[in-house]
Formats: C-alpha cells, sequence, structure tokens
C-alpha cells in the first residue's frame, strides 16, 4: 500500500431495514427483510409492485420542514445519514465550530439518478398547470450534485465538492475517489457516500419496461433471492450511506474513533454492453485485481466478499465468475454475501450502505447471510453464507458494486488495528 493512509471514522445509514447504523446492522445480521408493498403510490397497474421503502423517515429530526419542501428526498436521506455519520465521528454537524481547517475538508454524496421525484411531480405540474407554475426549485432539487452541495453548505465543508454518477456502483466509487483525494494530499477529510430515493411511478415503470425486477408480488419478504437458481430479478429500495473517511495523522491529532481503513480501490469499464455485465466478468475481476494490488495483498489474504449480489440471473452469474477469475483459487475458500435480499437495491446508495457492512463485519467479526437462498445455482457456487449469519476473524474485506453502462467498483477494508503501522 501506497501514499498516505485513509481511515474510516464515522458511519450514517437511512435504509429500509433502519434509519441508524445499528437499526441497519441488526436488521441485515439478521437476515430481516425491508422489502413490502409500495405504500407510496397505487402500483396495481405495474409489473412488479413491491420495494424497499424507507420507514418512519422523520425529516424534521435534521432540518425545519420549510427547508425540507425545497429537498428532494435523496438529499434528505443523504443529510440524515451525514448527521450520524459526524457524530459518531466526533464532529459537530456544523464543522465552522471545530477548529479544523475546512478548506482541507470535501464531500463527495452521491446519487444514480437524482431527484426522480421532484422531476416528476413538476413534469406534471407543466401538463396540468402550464410553465408558470413549475417550481423555482425544480433544476436544484432534481440534479444528483445537490447531495454533495447541501451538505457542503450545512457543514461548512471548502474541500472537493461533487457528485459522481454510475448508475448502481455509484456510492462506491464516490468512496473510491474520496479515498484517492485524500491519498493525493488533497483532502484531509472526505464525507463520502451515495443516496437514493427513486421509488416513484416513473422509477418503477422504468425498471419494470426493462424487465429487470422481481415479479413476487406476493411474497415480498422472499424476492429479493441473490444467487438462488429461481432468482427473477432485483427489488428497488433506496437510503443513504455516508461515510467519514479521514488521512491517518488528520484521524490521530483529533483522537477520533478509528473505525476501519481503506486499503485498496478499483475501477473499471466493461466496454460490453449498457445493462449486461461483461461475459466471464471480466471487468468486475479487473477491478478486484486493482484493489488488492493497490493494497498490496493477495488473494488468499481476504476473509469477506461483499456481492452486489443483485438476485437478477446475469449479474450474479457473472459476479460469480469475475471473483473466481480475480482469486483464483482462494475463490473458493472466501465468505461472499449479498445483503441486497434483506436491504433490497438501493441503486445509487447500495454502494455506501454495503460499505459500512463491511465495516461492521470487521468490526464485529459477523458475516451477514444471503438470504432466502433456497435453491442452489450450479453457476453460482461460492460460499455465499446462506440465510443464517456467521461468526469469523476477518482481516480484509471487499466491498464490489457494479452499474449498468459496464461501470465496476471495488473497495478493499481491513480492521485499522491489523495494519502495519
Amino acid at each position: 500500500m501506497n501514499g498516505k493512509r485513509v481511515v474510516i471514522t464515522g458511519t450514517g445509514a437511512i435504509s429500509s431495514v433502519g434509519n441508524s447504523v445499528p437499526e441497519f446492522w441488526d436488521a441485515v445480521v439478521a437476515g430481516k427483510c425491508g422489502i413490502g408493498p409500495i405504500t407510496r403510490f397505487d402500483a396495481s397497474e405495474y409489473r412488479t409492485r413491491i420495494a424497499g421503502e424507507v420507514k418512519n423517515f422523520d425529516v424534521s429530526k435534521y432540518m425545519p420542514f420549510k427547508e425540507a419542501k425545497r429537498l428532494d428526498l435523496f438529499c434528505q436521506y443523504a443529510i440524515a445519514a451525514t448527521a450520524e455519520a459526524l457524530e459518531n465521528a466526533g464532529l459537530p454537524q456544523d464543522l465552522r465550530e471545530s477548529n479544523l481547517d475546512l478548506s482541507r475538508i470535501g464531500v463527495l454524496v452521491s446519487s444514480g439518478i437524482g431527484g426522480l421525484m421532484t422531476l416528476s411531480e413538476q413534469h406534471q405540474t407543466l401538463l396540468e398547470r402550464g410553465p408558470g407554475k413549475v417550481s423555482p426549485f425544480l433544476i436544484p432539487m432534481m440534479i444528483g450534485d445537490l447531495a454533495s452541495g447541501n451538505i457542503s453548505i450545512r457543514t461548512g465543508a471548502k474541500g472537493p465538492n461533487m457528485g459522481i454518477v454510475t448508475a448502481c456502483a455509484t456510492g462506491s466509487h464516490s468512496i473510491g475517489e474520496a479515498y484517492w483525494m485524500i491519498q493525493r494530499n488533497d483532502a484531509d477529510m472526505m464525507i463520502c457516500g451515495g443516496a437514493e430515493a427513486s421509488i416513484v411511478p416513473l422509477g418503477l415503470a422504468g425498471f419494470c419496461a426493462l424487465k429487470a425486477l422481481s415479479t413476487r408480488n406476493d411474497d415480498p419478504l422472499h424476492a429479493s433471492r441473490p444467487f438462488d437458481a429461481q432468482r427473477d430479478g432485483f427489488v428497488m429500495s433506496e437510503g443513504a450511506g455516508v461515510l467519514i473517511i479521514e488521512e491517518l495523522e488528520h484521524a490521530k491529532r483529533r483522537n477520533a474513533n478509528i473505525l476501519a481503513e481503506i486499503i485498496g480501490y478499483g475501477a473499471t469499464g466493461d466496454a460490453y454492453h449498457i445493462t449486461s455485465p461483461h461475459p466471464e466478468g471480466e471487468g468486475a475481476a479487473k477491478a478486484i485485481k486493482i484493489a488488492l494490488d493497490h493494497a498490496g495483498i493477495n488473494p488468499e489474504d481476504v476473509d469477506y466478499i461483499n456481492a452486489h449480489g443483485t438476485s437478477t440471473e446475469l449479474n450474479d452469474k457473472y459476479e460469480t465468475m469475475a471473483i473466481k477469475a480475480a482469486l483464483g483459487e482462494a475463490a473458493k475458500k472466501v465468505a461472499v454475501s449479498s445483503i441486497k435480499g434483506t436491504i433490497g437495491h438501493s441503486l445509487g446508495a447500495a454502494g455506501g450502505l454495503e460499505s459500512i457492512a463491511c465495516v461492521k463485519t470487521l468490526q464485529t467479526g459477523v458475516i451477514p447471510p444471503t438470504i432466502n437462498y433456497e435453491f442452489p445455482d450450479p453457476l453460482c457456487d461460492l460460499d455465499c453464507v446462506p440465510n443464517t449469519a456467521r461468526q469469523g476473524n476477518p482481516e480484509v474485506a471487499v466491498n464490489i458494486n457494479l452499474g449498468f453502462g459496464g461501470h465496476n467498483a471495488c473497495l478493499a477494508i481491513s480492521p485499522y488495528e491489523v495494519a502495519a503501522e
């Protein structure tokens, strides 16, 4: 591992199974599924009528209602997860109240789709009431970079500030690129991750038209079944996963509680197809290899992989091939699970939430299960930790996320205390 060391000092989560990291993690370990019938609108005419909605979200905990009305839901989720991450990191909600150099603190919290709810609602307003009734907040509520923009405005962070769009790899790419910003000395601290809130009629209709979603409408708790032979598509969900990452010496100077360390990151493109991963998982395998190379570790050093594991036919098959290609014989021994059976597929937020799951796995030694695994698929023949969490002693966790357009992201994370000083 070369360059500056980058550690994780805070985490925050909004998800279909809980609106804090403890709630999220407890549900993931227990295999408590957050998927159910869609409640926000009448989905009776859709092929898929289920999703992993965030429940009992109280925006008033984070901002006045008047302010919330000017933010799309994905931004509200991003701000809420950031608030928990800052508190977890021992930092004030307004960083201007600290003695930190604000110009060295950046934000990279991104969304794969952005403010689809706002766009849909304001388009309807345009059609029904005319252009004069469209909200002046349409554009700043809709564009995906406003998660980072609003977090920066609220916290006072003046360092690198942007949003990345790589579909379902967005969250992991945001963490990985934030990691490189610290590595190359552009920042000392980054607020990073992903947020998504696209369970709206237009979003659901679009994914239904792709025939990408599960149609197990009568059995939502078992609809998302990664690596299972009877999987029939992913289940949309939403939320946000945000991490506070810091240069090691910066974290030490403020006596931060270090949760884990990012030791490697890989990013590649398939150059193949807009929705299908590369056959044989070539691009994803390369991303894994790059992350391990940056970390200076061997395939046999990997103890746990949090797979993208979407519960679609092609992803799970090709991702299995990618892991085998990247790890070789070591792939037979590594624990590989997908938490999307529990939380659903939160799209741009997936990388943030699933990286948090890796951090918790390293902290607790508990490897989360792949739930709803009933029928083995010979093409997905890795150890997918079926149905029940497993106690272990993992020292390296790898998070994989893949996105439409052929985007591949891989993060390698280890406990800070096992890394050599």
